[in-house]
């Protein structure tokens, strides 16, 4: 891991040429180093528009704007500043450059906002927050983002472990006055209501977390049926675009085709299959299908297409499709049919399949609003500090020592979720999901 106390600096408006190139320092010398290259700054957050010049050579940069910031009231925490300059691929590289000779290195990816996390700004369920809004795609994640990076699970978990430690006080009483016959009676009485009611709002987030985990990773939507039903049709529908090719020739598909689309303000990958059918001696068609049926048992929503003018076609399909799913019946044009029918053809239909369509992927989901376990993460916390509390249940009987270790346990695990104890193993891989500059 990095030395925190390192002055750092990094391109934090991405690479490649843009209208406006920004550069942010870090570090105890990072107003020294801003003034050595745009002069002296006696203001902090005052705006400068200063010549940028090397310190060694003097040689003009760019004309640029320039801002000081001091710790610990910054991103940071730390003393910072920030320049910005056009941002052609030569002004960039001649500050960078500079940069480095001034004995400040370039940032790790994540560092900004690890330093944060270091210094108190940000706990570690924002500072994941934070990451997941600079990767949000659509409505519903730019949603949970904001309200994860604004305290909504941090506030949560910390209530959480505030009951947990008001149910402690007693036991821990207990235990020091062993002798007092009445209080083990009394504290089971206190406390079993408190870590029963917990339990229970555990096991609702625990029950909500996949859908909150969808809203940020995105729902995958399979589609099976049998050769020439019009999955590829359909894939093509809804990517507006000729992403699979389309054929009368039976077995056209082979392999699955995926496209990203949007529905629901969630994103969404939605994967064409090879067509399924009975019995074949064709060796590349049958791993097509064994990888379509893989494909469909592990997607959060399947839709099985059936041409209206092949309804054995129902039968291939068979015990794939769970409750929940989708059955459309695709060519109505040529032969009606009952339930939900559509024509990829004519378009008849398609509108209110799409309505269906969406609705489903937004019930898989939820609003994205609401605190959630957004991560795999804070789901092992939650179930951890679950298991604990159900063996303090039980240990209440017994006595108070072995409910108050439990009690503890489930304390430390969520305690994880905002990074107050036990994550020091994980932190290099969460901040190296960020991007270089932030």
């Amino acid at each position: 891991m990095a030395r925190s106390d390192d002055t750092i600096f990094a391109l934090s408006s991405g690479a490649g040429r843009s209208g406006v190139a920004v550069f942010r320092l870090s570090g105890a010398r990072a107003h020294i180093i801003a003034t050595a290259f745009c002069g002296e700054m006696d203001r902090i957050g005052q705006v400068y528009i200063r010549p940028v010049r090397d310190p060694e050579t003097c040689d003009l940069i760019d004309k640029g704007v320039v801002f000081l910031f001091a710790g610990p009231a910054s991103f940071t925490g730390e003393d910072m500043a920030e320049i910005q300059l056009h941002g052609s691929l030569a002004v960039i590289a001649s500050l960078s450059d500079a940069l480095s000779n001034q004995g400040i290195r370039p940032a790790d990816a994540g560092e900004f906002t690890e330093r944060a996390f270091r210094n108190g700004k940000l706990d570690l369920a924002q500072a994941e927050a934070l990451a997941d809004l600079i990767d949000a795609e659509t409505i519903k994640q730019h949603k949970q983002s904001l309200g994860q990076l604004g305290g909504q699970l941090s506030e949560v978990g910390q209530r959480w472990r505030q009951h947990l430690i008001g149910c402690l006080a007693p036991l821990e009483a207990a235990i020091d006055f062993p002798d007092e016959a009445a209080i083990p009676a009394q504290i089971e009485a206190r406390a079993r209501p408190v870590i029963e009611q917990l339990i229970a709002e555990l096991q609702i987030f625990l029950d909500q977390s996949r859908k909150a985990q969808r809203v940020r990773k995105g729902v995958t939507i399979v589609l099976l049926g049998a050769p020439n039903a019009g999955k590829s049709s359909l894939l093509n529908w809804l990517a507006k675009s000729d992403i699979a090719i389309v054929s009368d020739t039976p077995g056209t598909t082979r392999d699955a085709i995926e496209c990203r689309i949007e529905l629901a303000g969630v994103p969404v990958t939605v994967i064409d299959t090879a067509g399924l059918r009975g019995a074949t001696d064709d060796a590349i068609e049958q791993e097509g299908i064994r990888r379509a049926l893989a494909k469909a048992a592990k997607a959060d929503l399947r839709i099985g297409m059936v041409a209206a003018d092949d309804p054995g076609g129902r039968d291939t399909i068979g015990e794939n499709l769970h409750a929940g799913d989708i059955l459309l019946w695709n060519k109505n044009d040529l032969k009606p049919a009952a339930g939900l029918a559509i024509s990829l053809k004519t378009g008849a239909g398609l509108a209110d399949f799409l309505v269906q369509l969406e609705a489903k992927v937004g019930a898989l989901c939820g609003s994205g609003e609401e605190p959630a376990l957004t991560r795999a993460r804070h789901v092992y916390a939650v179930e951890a500090a679950s298991m604990a509390l159900n063996r303090s249940l039980d240990a209440l009987q017994q006595g108070p020592e072995m409910a108050a270790q439990d009690i503890h346990i489930a304390i430390q695990s969520l305690g994880q979720i905002t990074g107050d104890v036990g994550v020091e193993d994980v932190l290099g891989e969460i901040f190296a999901s960020f991007c270089i500059g932030k």
